[in-house]
């Protein structure tokens, strides 16, 4: 046998490959999300289907009530009024557009409550008026994409110290 052939029978490897498959860890902010028993989140393809296919309106409220909002600020928030969210029967589906923003909120609490230490520290500095949002609360500017990507580029900013 040759020297080649001995390096090439040398290098194959005799193991199962299911042994190296690792499951991705669930994101935390799905806690947020999944407090009602109807939603089963587990990764990222089952929040992507369960925002297409849009939330109960109790998943939502119940999401509202774990980070504050009244049904006014969250009614704001999803481009919707508060007593057409109010007519909803609480079983019912809520549109998309209204799910990914529902999504998009739990993701900015939870990264909130990282940078901020606890859920209450970034709940009162989330409705506290702010010179970086031009005097306005960053509750009040969440109801665009735009505000999200601000509030989100603020939390990072906070996180390395840079805080003007």
């Amino acid at each position: 046998m040759s020297y080649k052939e001995k390096q090439n029978k040398d290098s194959i490897l005799h193991e199962p490959m299911v042994a190296y498959q690792v499951s991705a860890p669930v994101p935390s902010f799905y806690n947020l999300l999944g407090s009602s028993k109807s939603l089963k989140l587990s990764t990222d393809f089952d929040i992507i289907n369960l925002a297409r296919k849009g939330f109960p309106k109790s998943a939502l409220l119940a999401l509202a009530k774990k980070i504050s909002l009244n049904i006014q600020e969250l009614a704001n928030i999803l481009h919707i009024s508060e007593r057409t969210l109010q007519r909803y029967e609480d079983d019912a589906i809520i549109k998309t557009e209204y799910a990914e923003k529902a999504v998009e909120l739990a993701r900015l609490y939870t990264r909130g409550e990282e940078v901020f230490g606890s859920m209450d520290k970034f709940k009162i500095w989330i409705k506290t008026p702010s010179l970086i949002f031009k005097g306005e609360a960053p509750v009040t500017i969440l109801d665009t994409s735009a505000g999200f990507d601000m509030v989100f580029k603020e939390l990072g900013r906070i996180e390395h110290g840079i805080f003007a």
